[in-house]
């Protein structure tokens, strides 16, 4: 085949809102409905009686995610810093700014060049390594700024050059946010809205009264180019990798079997081994813990991001001895599954069709508990069931589980006590996941599906039929009113390892039998 490409077609882009795969060009985002001159012009109203603006970027993070891995895209930044300082810019007071590389090399070429000092003077300091703002990590806002959010009902944003912007994930205050490269991050700390058009609206003015653009900042290809080639050096990498793999400075330890904490929050003796754990489960009498829209991502299951004091995962960390300033984030916590369970659907942007109050569905971490019709926070419900060995069924949309490869999107909900996930369509590596917890994944036929079947919560499922891969079962809905629905369904376990890693409680316990010889 021959393709043709034209290079001039290339724009800058982002990413966003709310997904990672929503390609967003920067010369569009007027017909996008993110920015025009009415939407900026309200927005610096705002500002100007000390407001915060609509669209208000709280957050501006140069991130380790992605693109910080290439040295041209730090380079660009630390250059447009550079042409900013000069011009008299300075970021919006109110956006939170961070830069955290991937790799303590890049302090060092961004030294050599006489950069870092650029990105430090608009906020951009190293404030650490590797993950930060696009695993939830942020820190806190300022109190202030926080608290007009809330009182407002802000549409406060972030801007980072992550790779993953889904709801809620980067800070619970930040109702969306957009990926962008770290010039084009350094470029929105300056804007200070998302309501601005990057391309076109005024970030500021020189000496001299002149506007300047973004086309004044943006640094070329040729003076990146020269950058990389007198300031990114192998001696670099050499100075900061070679001594990571010096092991003579490790003791041994006294014993091979480690020493378990009772009361640690980062690393307990896991349950994989107990009970309906082990492989010993039933699929009658399921019920739902959610019912689910499409779209339900890894993020939604397990949220990664900074644990809060009033979640689940934070009042149990109170109770350990913890102050909330050493919670840390769900996914450090991912060794202990007493904290991680709690992150089990912890997401504030979860809808949950069973959570209805006054007739309205209710968004957040909200489950409702049958047959009592009564909607609390999730691992309150989570705890009910599992105190009663209640058995439980998730129903959902299509591409269930999109998103982060979290193994805790399936650790979470087999811990909770869930059997089956019968979904429209599942997310590939997240059903892989799923078999390998030990959960059944169960594809609806096409044309059937949670809205069809009228499904409201009060139902109990079981599943019928012979295992096999990607045979056909029988989801039996036994509704309130004593009424029978079989529904015919595909089982997701598409190869006969797969309904042998299954069958044997998941793959743990399956390398455990292969191990004992007990094949």
């Amino acid at each position: 085949r021959v393709l043709e490409f034209d290079l001039s077609s290339v724009v800058r882009n982002m990413a966003g809102p709310s997904n990672p795969h929503k390609r967003l060009p920067t010369s569009a985002l007027h017909e996008h409905g993110i920015a025009d001159e009415d939407m900026l012009a309200a927005a610096r109203a705002e500002e100007a009686e000390g407001l915060l603006p609509d669209g208000a970027v709280i957050i501006a993070a140069i991130t380790s995610c992605t693109n910080t891995s290439n040295p041209r895209n730090v380079v660009a930044a630390g250059l447009l810093a550079k042409k900013a300082n000069e011009l008299g810019l300075v970021r919006k007071p109110w956006v939170k700014t961070s830069f955290a590389p991937g790799s303590k090399v890049a302090k060092l070429y961004l030294e050599e060049a006489g950069l870092l000092s650029e990105l430090e003077k608009l906020g951009f300091g190293i404030v650490a390594y590797a993950c930060t703002t696009c695993n939830g990590m942020s820190g806190a806002l300022d109190p202030v700024i926080q608290q007009e959010i809330i009182e407002r009902d802000l549409y406060a944003t972030a801007v980072l050059s992550g790779n993953r912007n889904f709801d809620g994930r980067i800070h619970p205050y930040a109702k969306q946010a957009f990926l962008a490269s770290p010039p084009l991050v350094v470029a929105y700390a300056i804007a200070g809205t998302v309501r601005f058009d990057i391309e076109q609206d005024v970030l500021g003015t020189d000496k001299n009264g002149n506007p300047i653009t973004l086309k004044d900042l943006w640094p070329s290809d040729e003076e990146i180019d020269a950058i990389v080639a007198s300031s990114v050096k192998p001696e670099q990498f050499k100075q900061i990798y070679i001594p990571m793999f010096d092991l003579g400075t490790i003791e041994e330890a006294k014993s091979p079997l480690y020493d378990w904490r009772p009361m640690s929050t980062y690393i307990r003796r896991p349950p994989y081994w107990e009970g309906a754990l082990a492989g010993e489960r039933t699929l009658k009498g399921m019920r739902p813990l959610a019912i689910l829209p499409d779209n339900i991502t890894t993020d939604h299951l397990s949220p990664s991001n900074a644990i809060l004091l009033n979640s689940a995962a934070g009042e149990y960390l109170a109770k350990m001895g913890l102050p909330e300033e050493d919670f840390n984030s769900y996914a450090t916590h991912r060794g202990d599954h007493l904290t991680a369970q709690r992150a089990t659907f912890a997401n504030p942007q979860l809808v949950n069709e069973m959570a209805v109050v006054d007739g309205k569905v209710q968004k957040g971490s909200l489950a409702r508990v049958e047959p009592e019709g009564k909607v609390m926070r999730m691992w309150e419900a989570i705890e009910s069931y599992m105190t009663r060995k209640q058995n439980l069924i998730i129903v959902a949309g299509a591409d269930y589980g999109q998103g982060s490869s979290r193994d805790w999107a399936a650790k979470g909900v087999r811990l909770a006590g869930v059997e089956v996930i019968v979904a429209e369509g599942f997310e590939r590596i997240h059903r892989t996941n799923l078999v390998g917890m030990g959960v059944l994944p169960v594809e609806f036929k096409a044309g059937t599906t949670r809205l069809t079947l009228g499904l409201d919560g009060t139902e109990t499922f079981d599943i019928e039929g012979e295992l096999s891969p990607r045979c056909d079962l029988a989801l039996v809905i036994r509704h309130k009113s004593g009424e029978e629905t079989r529904v015919p369904v595909t089982c997701r376990l598409d190869t006969a390892a797969e309904v042998g890693v299954y069958e044997a409680g998941g793959v743990l316990q399956r390398f455990a039998k292969d191990f004992l010889g007990q094949a």
